[in-house]
């Protein structure tokens, strides 16, 4: 993989010349990657092809949901279970130990949800997820119900307990990828539109402080703030034009890890959390990291 090194601290993250591995390909939307500890496997979705794939080392991939209502992000509970921004089904899914998949949160104050896009978990036990519109307008992956009930694009929350949905950001143009830094005092979210992070303090009771912007993303190359993630340092790792920008805690751009396909996610994985599987339209890219990931629930 080729890289773009702006700041000598961008070598102590990545090699000069790190792996790129095709570890699975044949998608037309590969988004919402995450990592099972347990299993040593990928989870991921292919949102235009409606299903949710796995992916296991040594194994290869296997289809474990068709026809999903083109699920988008997803994450993995504090109870180990794989919980889903549901995109075309405006709702927040959660797939049980019994094999069925319940709703754990639809409406906000009795209006249903635009597309929820992608999703976390913090170590309280908290689910916040942006919810974006593309659901009710994208060709190829719009919802059946396509009427827009609530006049903003936010971040919402559920409690630990699954009985309180709260808006903690409003003032969104479009969210998208959202991320809580190391220590949990920080979130931050992505705008597609506007190619731009913001930061938000997060209180204690989990709701947010005003919003900064953190970075402005740049670069005329095919890819826009999709997915990101943060390391184990408090390093930023956005989707954006030519692959994977990486921003240091003050918010300054220190490196590109450059994919010559769209990219659109990426998780943290494998025993020692230093490998990024990276997703684009088509494929599920793996590479190597000398500074470990966030691990996942």
């Amino acid at each position: 993989m080729d890289i773009e090194s702006y700041a000598p601290e961008f070598l102590d993250i990545v090699d000069p010349h790190p792996p790129l591995v095709n570890v699975a390909q044949g998608f037309t939307f590969a988004e919402g990657p995450v990592w099972d500890k347990r299993t040593n496997q990928l989870f991921f979705v292919d949102i235009i092809g409606s299903k949710v794939w796995k992916w296991k080392p040594g194994v290869g991939k296997e289809t474990i949901l068709n026809s999903s209502g083109h699920m988008n992000g997803m994450t993995f509970d504090h109870q180990g279970r794989l919980v889903v921004a549901g995109w075309c089904n405006r709702a927040i899914l959660r797939f049980e130990k019994d094999g069925s998949i319940s709703t754990i949160a639809s409406h906000f104050e009795g209006k249903k949800f635009n597309s929820p896009n992608d999703i976390v978990v913090d170590s309280k036990g908290a689910t916040y997820w942006t919810d974006s519109a593309g659901g009710l307008v994208i060709p190829g992956m719009v919802a059946n119900d396509v009427q827009r009930y609530l006049d903003y694009q936010g971040v919402y929350r559920l409690s630990p307990d699954g009985k309180e949905v709260s808006l903690v950001i409003g003032d969104c143009t479009y969210p998208n990828g959202l991320a809580f830094s190391p220590d949990e005092k920080l979130l931050y979210v992505n705008d597609t539109l506007l190619a731009q992070i913001r930061v938000f303090d997060v209180k204690s009771d989990g709701s947010m402080g005003p919003g900064r912007v953190f970075h402005q993303l740049t670069g005329s190359e095919d890819g826009v703030a999709d997915g990101m993630k943060v390391d184990s340092k408090g390093n930023v790792y956005c989707t954006g034009p030519g692959g994977v920008h990486v921003i240091n805690p003050e918010g300054k751009l220190i490196g590109r890890m450059r994919i010559h396909e769209h990219c659109t996610n990426m998780a943290w994985g494998d025993d020692d959390w230093k490998s990024l599987y990276i997703t684009t339209f088509n494929s599920i890219y793996r590479t190597r990291i000398n500074i470990p990931g966030i691990e996942t629930w």
